[in-house]
């Protein structure tokens, strides 16, 4: 179901799931870690850092990346898509699709905005097939995002 749904004349959002986080650093140090997959394999995931296996990105509008890593369980899960904005280092809009369900394709958008004293990330992920899958992402971004905190709150 996309876009607003109306119920007896009440608009309702779509599912989506959206997070703000500051880094005390340059914009272009957080766009790195989106787009490198050397340092996105640094926190990416919710499981422990380290647990992405693979990671090939061809950031590009049109682009397609492929992340595969081992999720808190211990399971290998895989997720791909293609970049549909890249405009570096501010925004970064991608598909989001799991391998075992290809046809459930969700929306990932990235904002990083230059503020006094570093960088503010805003992520927005939207378009989810249901309230299920919703509440699922939710759960598996913030320890993605908590690492991602780590990773900038340490020492340079």
């Amino acid at each position: 179901m996309a876009g607003p749904s109306t119920e007896k004349g009440v608009e309702q959002e779509a599912p989506r799931v959206a997070f703000q986080r500051f880094y005390p650093v340059a914009s272009d140090k957080v766009w790195h870690a989106w787009t490198d997959p050397q340092a996105l394999s640094r926190w990416f995931g919710p499981g422990e850092g380290g647990s992405v296996t693979r990671a090939e990105m061809d950031v590009r509008v049109g682009g397609a990346y492929l992340i595969a890593f081992i999720g808190s369980g211990g399971q290998a899960l895989q997720v791909s898509g293609v970049y549909q904005e890249v405009d570096a280092p501010h925004r970064l809009v991608f598909t989001w699709a799991w391998k075992g369900t290809p046809d459930r394709i969700s929306r990932v958008s990235v904002e990083l905005r230059a503020v006094p004293g570093g960088t503010e990330l805003h992520l927005v992920h939207d378009r989810f097939f249901d309230q299920q899958a919703c509440d699922a992402h939710q759960r598996g971004w913030l320890p993605a995002l908590a690492h991602l905190d780590v990773l900038f709150a340490a020492p340079a």
